[in-house]
């Protein structure tokens, strides 16, 4: 942020900064569900297409059947919590390997997207006001969208669950070492696929405010958005083996991503080095991270 202040004189101002918060919140939304399957030990590829798939069910319950705003948009947060528990069931009760079974997800996600919604994007003629969802501003005469006060308020939710609940306990335990977390009486298979349908439901919850973000359900796109949102948990400091992470790092990870996007482009840093830098960035941090676990 120093380096962009002084590079750029549009850079560190009130609009630019909520412009970074707002960029933040979709992906932040992602890494946040991501973090506890990742401190188990696990990985999810699936939350980039499912997250579109999630927004085209969206525009299925309020446009095609006529739903209600708020039925719609809580039927749409369960869909994506039906994703996360699919995803967990294969993986805790047939064995297939995360990778595998939320690789197999990503496809299948990305698929039906286009099927259900015939290739087109979906739009919200009935539920005008859906796109307040995430772009209303909610102090008078300041640009602060309702979005970015969801993004913190799901910030609260998620570090509570880790740090002051069984789920967190148990989600660090299984990350930490999973057979002695199952010798020790806990029901590994069902904790698992609890943690895989809590980051479904983030998910769902990133669907309806991307799909509310550009007024449409976009049927396409969604692939790169997980690596993203994985890249946000690194960079912040949860370990890929288990066992160690934290939503604080989390969302400093996602706001080191956004911050570095914003900065490039007003600088008018070319797409394909932005990129670049942003891969630099991510191998750097986590290297750095490395170093700081090894001297500890």
């Amino acid at each position: 942020m120093i380096f962009f202040s002084v590079v750029s004189p549009h850079f560190f101002t009130a609009n630019n900064l909520i412009s970074i918060f707002t960029a933040a919140t979709v992906t932040g939304i992602l890494a946040l569900g991501t973090t506890f399957v990742i401190i188990t030990g696990g990985i999810d590829l699936s939350i980039g297409t499912g997250m579109i798939l999630s927004g085209v069910m969206c525009g299925v319950f309020l446009t095609y059947w006529g739903w209600p705003l708020w039925l719609g948009v809580a039927a749409t947060i369960v869909f994506g919590g039906l994703i996360g528990l699919i995803n967990g069931t294969n993986i805790a009760f047939l064995g297939i390997p995360p990778f595998i079974a939320t690789l197999g997800m990503m496809l299948i996600a990305a698929g039906l997207s286009l099927v259900i919604s015939g290739t087109k994007p979906i739009y919200f003629p009935n539920h005008p006001d859906f796109q307040s969802i995430m772009n209303l501003s909610i102090i008078p005469g300041v640009r602060f969208p309702l979005g970015v006060v969801i993004f913190i308020v799901m910030i609260v939710i998620a570090a509570f669950v880790l740090s002051k609940t069984i789920v967190g306990r148990y989600t660090f335990s299984i990350g930490s070492n999973e057979a002695a977390t199952a010798l020790s009486g806990v029901n590994v298979r069902r904790w698992k696929i609890l943690i895989y349908t809590m980051a479904g439901l983030f998910v769902g919850l990133a669907g309806v405010l991307s799909a509310s973000r550009l007024s449409s359900a976009q049927p396409t796109g969604g692939m790169g958005l997980e690596l993203e949102a994985i890249a946000a948990v690194v960079i912040g400091g949860t370990s890929l083996q288990g066992g160690k992470g934290s939503i604080v790092g989390t969302v400093i990870g996602a706001l080191i991503m956004a911050v570095l996007t914003n900065g490039l482009r007003i600088i008018s840093v070319p797409q394909e080095w932005q990129s670049v830098a942003v891969g630099v960035v991510i191998l750097v941090a986590v290297y750095l991270d490395m170093l700081r676990r090894r001297r500890a």
